[in-house]
């Protein structure tokens, strides 16, 4: 353990005009209340805080840096008080102890209000001083120093805390030496196998290379000097979180990575940078589109430098890394290279001036007016660190890092396939909200379930990940194949009794294959999708059971479009299209002969919306019925003797228009439940058109809405939202019993618009 004096000394040796009296009245009043407390590894806990003030020193910071360093546990862990640090160090130090007392006690997934405060008071005292954040990184670090000595759950809890939170912002703050070694150590506990693989081939790296790298050190050092350039060669070899990350990005072996050998050139001024890079590009083979100029574009950190990848000796590629003194020490130190800084301004605008890693605070302080409640507060300031990703928890406190944009369906499938699949609503903070709700860093999600439930196609316009977006077209696929199978299955049953035909496994395979599809499943998934006509399948099941007849031709409407479908004067909403040879009993043929460009066309009395899958229904002297496909009405229909035509939508030009469809409910008979559901309808912004109500019981009413709404996925989010409102059950879309209840309205075209020519 590092004793009094040498601390002192280690201060010195950066800041000879230290105040020798200030470090020694913290170290022994540190040392005095931490007394017999002993550390995991058994150690006296007083060398934690030693160790941090260590690293202090070693970032060169001030006297008061050192101090609370060594102080940073005493309000925390012993019966020291904040008043009692304030008299003996002065508010200064005492203020900075206080904040990182607040971040200690920080539990991101919490919602209490005390917790709100915690947080409020940790980003006023950052904004004070941000020695708070350097002492608490210097922290952090020496724990995850020491992490061997924790049980194994804690262990993986605290790496994965630092992965994901600490290292990222070491990297925020331009400190890339201390994320460098937070990184490595985190990697060694979370997969230590992966990290004692990549160490050893670094240690073989090392004495296999070690005349590549000398050679490469001097030649580069003489060309420089030769041209008058004084400059310090460095070589290092790259960390092994770094390299495991490249690893994973471009699905290589670690033998294949070529180029995990840099050197660091630093040059007096900026002006040799340029005249180093142009001796570099002149000697050695460059190798191509692995040149970034970070010096005439800095990143968004501070971090400035000239990089580029040359073909040294033995064909081995090296990354090289040009920059000044003054650069070199903002890459490895950060904020804490500020000179400002050193000279104890801790006014948070004075530093910003010279950092722009600190940006990010003043839009974190700003948030702090925006609301007056702690909800309002934690909304704006959870965790607003990242740029890249949002951090969002679950509500066991399991960390998932998402990209920005990222929504509710993108943290479901986070999760798990099945629970995206499954995915109904969600709660963030503990509110309901749409699906739709992009994700903040910092946010509770709860995913809400239904096992019955399929995501519909649109979310894959919504999902920001690839992983979402693969399983909605996967599920989507899968859905539209069950439907389209279902309804082949029914076509097929229904031609074989017409026919009074039956067919065996032989016989429809024998099918399937002269239809040009591999099995049974196919050939069905196929004739539901309309892939395969009426006509075709009636041929080809006469050809397989060895029966010849003729059959009479239906003249239908010629097409408009060379798919085959075609459009209705009486309607501008739909296109239609007509199987070869739909049902064919006698008054089916009838209806399709009447079938023209002025044929009639009403929708069902329950509605349908933009994204439903239609079926019309027509009997001769009678307008075409558009159904939805779940209609209980069609069940109704399969065994009657009417035509069933495609239909499709056809509403270009006319998205922005609302429609009606018909939603029912149970609700409790109780004051407000009415407005209850009103509320909820239109936080969705629908507007109720329509609306029915009828008491089943003394205790519930059936609710029967008449809604507009603009599309499908617009309905579902409605759905979804009554679903989780209390006291309301069984929401579905209206039955066509129940629709009935409801006026009949007009939804073949807008009102007070003519027909199209």
């Amino acid at each position: 353990m590092m004793r009094q004096y040498e601390l002192v000394e280690r201060v010195q040796a950066y800041n000879p005009h230290t105040d020798e009296a200030l470090l020694n009245k913290a170290y022994v009043y540190a040392m005095q209340k931490h007394g017999t407390q002993k550390r995991a590894s058994g150690d006296p806990y007083f060398a934690h805080p030693l160790e941090v003030a260590a690293i202090l020193t070693d970032l060169k910071l001030d006297d008061a840096s050192i101090a609370v360093a060594l102080l940073h546990d005493t309000i925390e862990d012993t019966d020291a008080t904040r008043a009692e640090i304030d008299q003996l160090f002065g508010a200064e130090i005492g203020s900075i102890v206080d904040g990182l007392t607040k971040i200690d006690r920080l539990q991101l997934v919490t919602r209490e209000e005390a917790q709100a405060e915690n947080l409020r008071k940790l980003l006023l005292a950052i904004s004070a001083d941000v020695r708070v954040l350097l002492v608490k990184l210097a922290d952090r670090l020496h724990n995850m120093r020491t992490l061997d000595f924790m049980r194994e759950d804690k262990r993986k809890r605290i790496a994965t805390e630092t992965m994901d939170i600490y290292a990222p912002l070491a990297g925020r703050m331009g400190m890339q030496g201390m994320r460098q070694e937070l990184e490595d150590l985190a990697f060694k506990h979370l997969q230590p196998e992966h990290y004692k693989a990549i160490t050893s081939r670094l240690d073989e790296m090392k004495a296999e290379f070690a005349d590549t790298i000398s050679t490469i050190k001097s030649e580069l050092g003489d060309k420089l000097k030769d041209e008058g350039i004084v400059a310090r060669v460095s070589a290092r070899v790259k960390s092994p979180w770094s390299i495991f990350t490249k690893i994973e990005r471009k699905q290589i072996a670690l033998e294949q990575l070529s180029d995990m050998i840099g050197f660091r050139v630093i040059v007096p001024t900026i002006p040799d940078c340029y005249r180093a890079l142009g001796i570099v590009h002149t000697n050695w083979k460059v190798v191509p589109g692995r040149f970034k100029d970070y010096i005439s574009v800095p990143k968004h950190n501070d971090y400035r430098s000239i990089h580029t990848t040359i073909v040294g000796v033995g064909r081995q590629r090296a990354e090289l890394q040009i920059r000044t003194e003054e650069m070199h020490r903002v890459a490895e130190l950060g904020i804490a290279a500020h000179a400002l800084y050193k000279e104890g301004a801790t006014d948070i605008h004075k530093i910003e001036n010279e950092s722009k890693a600190f940006a990010w605070l003043r839009q974190t302080i700003e948030h702090l007016t925006v609301g007056n409640t702690t909800e309002d507060f934690l909304e704006y300031t959870k965790l607003e660190l990242f740029q890249d990703q949002v951090f969002c928890f679950t509500p066991r406190g399991r960390l998932i890092a998402l990209p920005r944009g990222a929504t509710p369906i993108d943290f479901a499938y986070a999760l798990h396939t099945d629970i995206g699949d499954t995915c109904v609503g969600a709660k963030i903070n503990g509110q309901i909200v749409p699906l739709v709700t992009q994700l903040r860093s910092g946010d509770e999600v709860e995913i809400i379930r239904d096992q019955n439930h399929l995501p519909p196609s649109n979310w894959e316009t919504i999902a920001a990940t690839g992983k979402a977006r693969a399983a909605i077209r996967r599920a989507v696929r899968q859905q539209s194949q069950q439907r389209a199978f279902s309804m082949g299955e029914h076509m097929l049953s229904m031609l074989l009794e017409r026919e009074g035909v039956l067919l065996d496994d032989g016989e429809i395979k024998q099918l399937a294959e002269a239809l040009g599809h591999s099995g049974r499943r196919d050939l069905l998934i196929a004739l539901g999708d309309g892939k395969i006509s009426g006509e075709d399948l009636d041929t080809q099941v006469m050809e397989v059971k060895g029966i010849k007849r003729r059959r009479k031709r239906i003249d239908l409407p010629v097409p408009d479009k060379a798919e085959g479908w075609f459009a209705l004067r009486s309607t501008e909403l739909f296109r239609f299209r007509v199987p070869g040879n739909p049902r064919s009993g006698p008054n089916a043929k009838a209806a399709l002969k009447q079938l023209d460009f002025n044929t009639k066309v009403e929708v069902s009395p329950e509605g349908v919306v933009p994204g439903d899958r239609l079926i019309g229904i027509m009997e001769p002297n009678k307008p075409i019925i558009i159904y939805p496909i779940h209609s209980d009405a069609l069940s109704d229909l399969y065994d009657r003797d009417v035509a069933w035509i495609d239909v499709r939508w056809d509403i270009v030009g006319r998205e922005d228009r609302d429609y009606q469809c018909v939603i029912s409910m149970h609700a409790q008979n109780k004051p407000g439940s009415l407005a209850q559901i009103a509320a909820v309808i239109a936080a969705c912004e629908a507007n109720i058109h329509n609306l029915v109500m009828r008491m089943e019981s003394p205790d519930f009413h059936r609710f029967i809405f008449q809604i507009e709404v603009r599309d499908l996925a617009q309905l579902t989010d409605v759905l979804n939202s009554l679903k989780l409102a209390a006291g309301v059950s069984d929401v579905q879309r209206a039955t066509v019993a129940e629709a009935l209840g409801l006026d009949r309205i007009d939804w073949t075209a807008p009102k007070n618009q003519e027909e199209p020519a």
